[in-house]
Parts: C-alpha cells; sequence; structure tokens
C-alpha cells in the first residue's frame, strides 16, 4: 500500500546517532566503539572505515564487551557501547551493574532496537525490561530520544557528560518532532502540546503516537498536553506534578512492559505529589508475541486511536 500523499518521512534514529558518533570521534580520539558482532545493526559501517583502529568488535559475549569498555574507561578512552538493546541489558545486567553503574565508570550503553523492534524475531528478541532494569541502577542516566534529532542531542550530550548512561535507541522509522538544532537536557521533558484536560506522556517510539492521539482528542472537544519524557531517570518531576495539578489525569504510552518503566516511573511521582487518575498503556505483563513492532503496538492499546479512547474513558474519573 502506498504512504498518503501528506505522510511524514520516517527516520531510523541508528542513523543519527551513527552519524552524530562518527563527527564526534574525529573531534576526540578517544572514543571508542565496542560491540558484540553488531557492526551492521548498530550502524557502526561508517565508523569502522573511518576509525577502524578504535573499533572493538568482541563477538557475541555482551558480558565481557561490558567489562572491556569499563576497562577502556579506566584507561581514559571513551567507550560507547553498542548492541540490540534486549543482549546488552539482560546478559549484561551483572556487569552494568558492578562495571558501570557501582563504579561510576565513563561508559555510554547503547541499547540499539530497543521495544519491540525485533518484532518477528519473537519475544526472546523483545526488549520490553530494559527501563525496569536499568532505571533502579544508581549513577545510570536513562534517555530514550523521540525522533533523529533528539538523538543526535542525546549522544552529543553523552559524549559531553562525565559518567555512564544507557541511551535506549530503536530502528522502527519516526518523524522528526523536535526543531533543528535542539539541545538536549537531562531530567527536562519537552512540552510538545499544551492542554488543560488531560497529559499525554511518552518517549522513544511513542511519542509521535501520542501526537496523533492528542490530535483526535482534539475533534472530540478534548484539550491533551503532550509531553515528551526522553529522560526517564532522572525524571522531571516538576513537569509531572505540574502535569497532574493542571490537568488533572495523566495517561502514559511505551514500547515496554507496564512494570517498572515510563509509566511506573511517572505513577511513582504522582502518587507522592499530587494524586490524580492514571493509566498506564503498555504490554501487560506477558510475553509479546511475533510481530511487527507496528502490529504489536496497536495489539496492546497503543494506536493513536486507543490511546485517544483510552485519554476520554480516564476524563470521566476526574
Amino acid at each position: 500500500m502506498n504512504a498518503p500523499i501528506n505522510a511524514p518521512k520516517l527516520y531510523d534514529c541508528r542513523d543519527a546517532f551513527a552519524t552524530t558518533l562518527e563527527r564526534l570521534a574525529a573531534e576526540n580520539e578517544t572514543i571508542v566503539a565496542v560491540c558484540n558482532d553488531s557492526v551492521g545493526s548498530s550502524k557502526l559501517g561508517g565508523f569502522k572505515a573511518k576509525f577502524g583502529e578504535r573499533l572493538v568488535n568482541v563477538g557475541i559475549a555482551e558480558q565481557n564487551m561490558v567489562g572491556v569498555a569499563a576497562g577502556l574507561a579506566n584507561g581514559g578512552r571513551l567507550p560507547f557501547v553498542c548492541a540490540a538493546a534486549p543482549f546488552l541489558t539482560g546478559r549484561s545486567l551483572e556487569q552494568i551493574k558492578a562495571d558501570i553503574s557501582y563504579s561510576n565508570a565513563n561508559v555510554k550503553l547503547v541499547g540499539i532496537s530497543s521495544g519491540m523492534a525485533y518484532g518477528e524475531l519473537g519475544p526472546t528478541h523483545h526488549s520490553i525490561e530494559d527501563f525496569a532494569w536499568t532505571r533502579v541502577l544508581p549513577n545510570l542516566p536513562v534517555i530514550a530520544p523521540c525522533d533523529r534529532i533528539e538523538t543526535a542531542a542525546a549522544v552529543e550530550w553523552a559524549a559531553a557528560y562525565n559518567g555512564p548512561c544507557f541511551l535506549r535507541l530503536s530502528r522502527v522509522g519516526v518523524p522528526d518532532l523536535l526543531p533543528e538544532g535542539h539541545k538536549f537536557e537531562l531530567g527536562k521533558a519537552n512540552l510538545l502540546r499544551q492542554g488543560s484536560d488531560v497529559t499525554l506522556i511518552a518517549n522513544g517510539t511513542l511519542t509521535h503516537r501520542i501526537l496523533k492521539a492528542a490530535e483526535i482528542l482534539a475533534d472530540r472537544g478534548i484539550n491533551a498536553r503532550v509531553l515528551n519524557l526522553a529522560t526517564v531517570r532522572p525524571i522531571d518531576e516538576e513537569a509531572i506534578i505540574a502535569a497532574a495539578k493542571e490537568t488533572g489525569a495523566i495517561v502514559t504510552a511505551e514500547e515496554h512492559s507496564i512494570f517498572g518503566g515510563l509509566g511506573s516511573a511517572v505513577a511513582e511521582v504522582v502518587v507522592d505529589n499530587a494524586p490524580v487518575p492514571m493509566k498506564r498503556l503498555g504490554v501487560p505483563g506477558v510475553y509479546a508475541p511475533t510481530g511487527s513492532a507496528e502490529f504489536l503496538l496497536d495489539e496492546f492499546g497503543m494506536a493513536p486511536s486507543a490511546i485517544a479512547d483510552a485519554a476520554q474513558s480516564l476524563i470521566r474519573r476526574k
């Protein structure tokens, strides 16, 4: 089926990551890339061609990969660790905890193809637990950019930041949402649409979906506020509390389990500061089946129309 004539162009955030990393590496010779036989899927082909001596491919050995990166950081290098998100976080969690978080190592963890981007490969390749695993670790900012512009800005920030972080990047195409030249600020939400009836919060691949949901709600006479919450930790408590007090209802949507992810992080702030009705949309505590990411998101109630329906239903509880 042909795309609608006015459909926005979609971009793979991995391309923005790779282009930005190559530019930064040309300026900073301490930058190295470490991967687990994932040069292609991490879009590191250009980096390899330009800086082959600074690419460390450890093979399919994720725990070793994280340990190698920690050693490189201790030796004065600036490692970006690139691997499929489910294997980077799931297989290497102990090393991320001890070698990166506890040691406060200056290592940038980049989880590629997060969420359900590997949809056709099934449950073992879905990364719908990584927010929960990483956001509990001290010293580890957790970031999920919403588009290519925020991805590039987040990579620039990460390179300048003295400490570890986790960047969660999808391979699913998303439209531009933020203006060119956007500067990433850790722990700061982006207000994408003002509203007073309900607040929609998302990050990553779900941000453009909640914007579409807000447009649907506007057609129904409902004014929805839209927040892009790229930083899951540290979270923007001020923006969340203001949203709760000023709109009285919050819907979160995420390409992650509803347990321990973005919705849980928002709910923790809400219940402690300004309790209001909430609805957390995501994978409802099951193993997501095989299927494309778009299909699975729709199946789990995160089509824009379903998000709008959930928000409209929640408003009745205010």
